[in-house]
């Protein structure tokens, strides 16, 4: 019983936050994002394999690209509370979501191992530099971007409150 009124408060919370944002002309964060297409950066995955970021607007696929770090707790919030949500995703709209750590060089062994012990079904790629970051013209994680079919990014949030994950889905479901 507790669990199920958590669940509507949260369900309530995001359907309130989400009418508001559409109230204001939708996040600020999308007006001020300039940036219209995944850039073309080369970073690697947690095995070490080189893959093009832009790769991932290229694909016919609703990309997410959620921006985090180890040290972030909403970052790793908001990603296991999608974790949950992923495969459902997968199926219902086609997509895919890709973790980019902003973990600097000496902390790549961190994000492997919490990346293992979350199980997370989806590709992690290390932005160690922060080139793509800087590319992208953001200034704190989390930071999740939606990409859509044609490789547009569509829809950009920066922080996380619990929840967002609802609002998150609602704008990929308006691309189907």
């Amino acid at each position: 019983m507790k669990s199920q009124i958590k669940n509507l408060f949260l369900v309530l919370v995001s359907l309130v936050y989400f009418s508001f944002a559409s109230a204001q002309g939708n996040s600020s964060a999308k007006e001020i994002f300039t940036i219209k297409e995944l850039p073309s950066l080369v970073l690697s995955d947690l095995q070490g394999k080189k893959v093009n970021v832009a790769d991932y607007g290229k694909n016919g696929k609703i990309t997410v690209i959620s921006f985090w770090a180890t040290w972030c707790s909403p970052c790793k919030k908001e990603l296991n509370n999608i974790s949950y949500m992923y495969e459902d995703w997968q199926d219902d709209y086609d997509m895919e979501l890709v973790a980019i750590s902003i973990d600097d060089m000496r902390n790549t062994s961190k994000v492997k191992t919490y990346v293992d012990g979350q199980a997370w079904d989806y590709d992690v790629l290390l932005d160690t530099n922060e080139d793509l970051k800087r590319m992208m013209n953001f200034q704190t994680v989390p930071f999740t971007v939606l990409v859509n079919q044609k490789g547009i990014i569509v829809y950009t949030h920066a922080g996380y409150v619990e929840g967002d994950e609802y609002i998150l889905e609602e704008k990929i479901k308006a691309l189907q």
